[in-house]
């Protein structure tokens, strides 16, 4: 197959409704589910998304999901097939590496390949109550899926955003 590039795209929306291949979570650690974007996750996936997540915690990750590293669940009841999880730095705790943050979206498409996924959703990783600047997070985010090795195995990259002033700043990035 030839290689391309994915249609990069920023749009105001409810991620949960997105049907894509793959919605990326903004986790905790825990996996185990929290509020914001991975709350809205686990309760529109349904009791299924847990019981993989109490499994991987079980089996792969005793201690949590690592920041920057991110891991793929089937998607429950969501439209999409799966959910990739990943764990944003938290600026409040002192994780201000910016290669930190890109760590999450490199780590997302990087998973996102393994599972053979061709279309992708992203939430403003970092952005809510983890402190991170929107307009940061949308640069950071930008450079690292348009630098990604993987973004030629893509169709769709879509940012899809809660709020237009932070879908504004996404829309700036991508240029």
């Amino acid at each position: 197959m030839a290689k391309h590039d994915a249609w990069i795209e920023a749009i105001v929306g409810d991620i949960t409704t997105e049907v894509v291949d793959a919605i990326v979570n903004a986790a905790k650690g825990s996996l185990l589910g929290g509020g914001g974007v991975d709350g809205a996750i686990h309760r529109g996936a349904g009791p299924g998304l847990l019981q993989e997540c109490r499994e991987l915690r079980r089996t792969r990750y005793p201690h949590g999901l690592p920041v920057g590293q991110a891991v793929a669940t089937g998607a429950g009841n969501l439209p999409a097939r799966w959910v990739i999880h990943t764990v944003g730095p938290n600026r409040h705790a002192g994780q201000t590496d910016p290669a930190l943050l890109a760590s999450c979206f490199e780590a997302s498409l990087t998973e996102a390949s393994r599972i053979g996924a061709r279309s992708v959703a992203f939430p403003a990783i970092s952005a809510g109550v983890f402190g991170w600047d929107p307009g940061d997070v949308a640069r950071i985010a930008v450079a690292a899926v348009r630098g990604s090795p993987h973004l030629g195995e893509l169709e769709l990259v879509r940012f899809v955003l809660f709020s237009s002033g932070t879908c504004q700043g996404f829309i700036a990035a991508l240029g």
